[in-house]
């Protein structure tokens, strides 16, 4: 199967209804975790990792260990690089066989994200490598990136509208409420602005801060056209949860087989909860079969 470009796999979710779960990984051991689980239930995946954890385990062989694994599974997936600020990085990512990055220059005044967002465009789009950029500001934390809740910016819809048209951009993450990391409360998601922006650009539109959102705030994005739904703290916390019960529970159990088997458990249960959730289950197609 191998590792193939998200674009056509999103446009496909979007026209279908249905969304594509992108999991960030950080460690070779959670590919193979939530591949198993896309497998198990004949979905689309995508494989997502931050600047952090390629430069802890190297793009080349991250985009190595993705590509033995998606084969091995025979599932559809895509390799995309997270909230990257630096076009370096993004660079190294593209040549090491990354299907998708995502330059996020949305701290930026509108023209210079525009500016940035193009020089990648540049880059990846005679690849046929997914670009996704950012409107308007996410709360929370995603690696080195910290947004305030009092600085976090909903996108406009119009100015997403003619971001698309001048950059061309095949995906496109507007901020309309959701944060990085775990809620206090319950995020307030601005349905409104979703269904706007939808309706004036005609690529798919990601959700960051998909963890712990109410799950039928995650269908309603989805069904307005969220067709890529990021899932990074609860993926990470299921499996590290079940690792801190094991040693409680086992203070002396230090095999490795046994508490990640714990982890891969907890990770392929939280993986297809989530699978089922956006409605890609049973959505592979004969193309990628």
């Amino acid at each position: 199967m191998g590792i193939v470009s998200t674009t056509p796999m999103l446009k496909r979710a979007k026209a279908n209804k249905h969304g594509v779960v992108a999991f960030n990984v950080h460690s070779f051991d959670s590919i193979f975790w939530v591949l198993e689980a896309a497998a198990d239930l004949r979905s689309p995946v995508i494989l997502q990792t931050t600047v952090g954890t390629v430069k802890a385990l190297g793009a080349k062989n991250i985009v190595e260990v993705a590509r033995v694994a998606s084969e091995h599974f025979q599932v559809p997936t895509g390799l995309h690089l997270d909230h990257c600020t630096d076009y370096r990085v993004i660079k190294e990512a593209i040549r090491a066989g990354y299907s998708s990055v995502m330059i996020d220059a949305s701290m930026y005044p509108f023209e210079e994200n525009v500016a940035r967002t193009n020089e990648v465009m540049a880059l990846a789009q005679s690849l046929e490598v997914n670009v996704e950029a950012e409107l308007g500001k996410v709360g929370g934390v995603e690696e080195d990136i910290v947004v305030a809740e009092e600085d976090a910016k909903k996108a406009v819809p119009e100015e997403c509208k003619r971001f698309v048209e001048l950059t061309g951009v095949p995906t496109l993450a507007p901020a309309i409420g959701t944060a990085h990391g775990i809620y206090k409360g319950k995020p307030n998601i601005d349905f409104k602005r979703i269904a706007r922006i939808a309706e004036l650009v005609d690529v798919p539109l990601v959700l960051h801060g998909g963890s712990a959102v109410p799950d039928e705030d995650i269908r309603r994005c989805v069904s307005l056209g969220m067709a890529k739904v990021n899932v990074s703290t609860e993926l990470k916390n299921a499996y590290s949860a079940a690792i801190r019960d094991h040693f409680a529970s086992h203070p002396n159990s230090l095999d490795p087989r046994a508490y990640l088997q714990k982890a891969k458990e907890a990770a392929i249960e939280m993986a297809k909860a989530k699978i089922r959730l956006v409605g890609s289950e049973n959505t592979v197609v004969p193309a990628f079969a």
